[in-house]
């Protein structure tokens, strides 16, 4: 610091000129924001809780969920129709090598989705945590039962219903029965069935990607008689499924949407490991409302794999995901695919980025 020096009492000093110093600099502040974390403190009116994104029509959020049954075996089947129009997309095991998927339309709806088929246990306890209506093309005594007596007049069946709701035709070997998503709430209002908006928070979205465990470019899944598999494409940032053709493993082609031939994409592809119970071989329970401490769960986004887990809370709330540190697992805003896979499955990583997923049972 500049110190005034001491002067002698007979001297008057000369006026200085001030000094000469460059103007101060301009400083602007840098402010660093974190991109909110959708749904910790619920959504804004107009955005998807089961995606995080902002619909369209502001109705479509005003009404339960609509989950359709659809097959995906023979292959015959394949595409299916409006499974690009899911904000959800559960797939699992149903026996003898096949797997089934059950997609959930809110966000949007589908003019054709499926074909339409059967209807698992499973989907009673998937149906009840989501709060939709079930569309499905009948079931098995026994299992049409449990659906009946856990859902009530929320599972509809096609014997319930005429075209426009399911239109198409059926025989066990060629299932060509679709159903319309937006027809099918129609048809809950008109018949006093429950419609209204059900509260459907727990999960929770942001752009920015979080920590990971590490690389998840490409995720498949093999039931035996069917593989499916996932590759990221970066320029898109999604996940575009592939599926096997004529049932070989080695012989893999594009699922597409028979609506838009578009090439099936998803945000994220959750893989949850949950307990199976045999009955018979076409016959099978999932234990999803009784894991409750959690089980192991893999969550993959933008290329990444965050190891974590899942657990249900309630069975009228959604299924709840935690990352590795046991916190609230942040998914990309979009749609997610969802794998439900036996306790026993295996899991291999034949190279860096690469996962392999082989269902089997106890």
């Amino acid at each position: 610091p500049w110190v005034m020096p001491t002067l002698l009492p007979s001297l008057t000093p000369s006026p200085l000129p001030p000094p000469t110093q460059p103007p101060p600099p301009q400083f602007t502040p840098t402010i660093t924001t974190t991109p909110a974390v959708m749904g910790v403190f619920g959504f804004p009116a107009g955005v998807n809780p089961l995606t995080g994104l902002t619909v369209e029509d502001l109705t479509r959020l005003e009404r339960r969920p609509v989950m359709v049954k659809v097959s995906n075996a023979p292959p015959s089947v394949r595409p299916q129709a409006g499974l690009s129009f899911a904000d959800l997309v559960f797939e699992y095991y149903i026996g003898e090598g096949a797997n089934r998927f059950l997609a959930v339309f809110y966000g949007q709806d589908a003019s054709r989705a499926g074909s339409l088929r059967s209807g698992r246990l499973i989907d009673g306890q998937l149906v009840s945590m989501y709060q939709g209506l079930l569309a499905y093309g009948s079931a098995d005594p026994q299992v049409d039962e449990v659906l009946e007596e856990t859902l009530g007049d929320r599972a509809i069946s096609n014997l319930e219903a005429n075209c426009p709701t399911f239109c198409g035709r059926d025989t066990h070997s060629s299932p060509w029965i679709y159903a319309n998503t937006a027809s099918l709430s129609n048809y809950a209002n008109k018949h006093g069935i429950s419609n209204t908006r059900p509260p459907l928070n727990g999960m929770i979205f942001q752009s920015e990607i979080p920590e990971s465990t590490g690389a998840g470019q490409k995720i498949a899944v093999e039931y035996s008689a069917s593989r499916g598999e996932w590759r990221y494409n970066p320029e898109s940032g999604l996940y575009e499924r592939w599926e096997e053709r004529r049932l070989n493993p080695d012989d893999l082609i594009p699922l597409t949407d028979q609506l838009n031939d578009q090439h099936l994409a998803f945000a994220n592809v959750i893989v949850l490991f949950a307990e199976y119970t045999e009955f018979a071989p076409t016959l099978h329970d999932v234990e999803i409302w009784g894991n409750q401490l959690g089980r192991k769960a893999l969550f993959f986004r933008d290329g990444i794999l965050v190891e974590g887990s899942w657990r249900t809370v309630d069975r009228g709330q959604p299924i709840q995901f935690f990352n590795q540190y046991g916190l609230p697992m942040i998914l990309k805003p979009g749609t997610s695919w969802i794998h439900i896979v036996g306790l026993n499955t295996d899991l291999s990583q034949p190279e860096p980025g690469h996962w392999e997923l082989r269902f089997h049972l106890p």
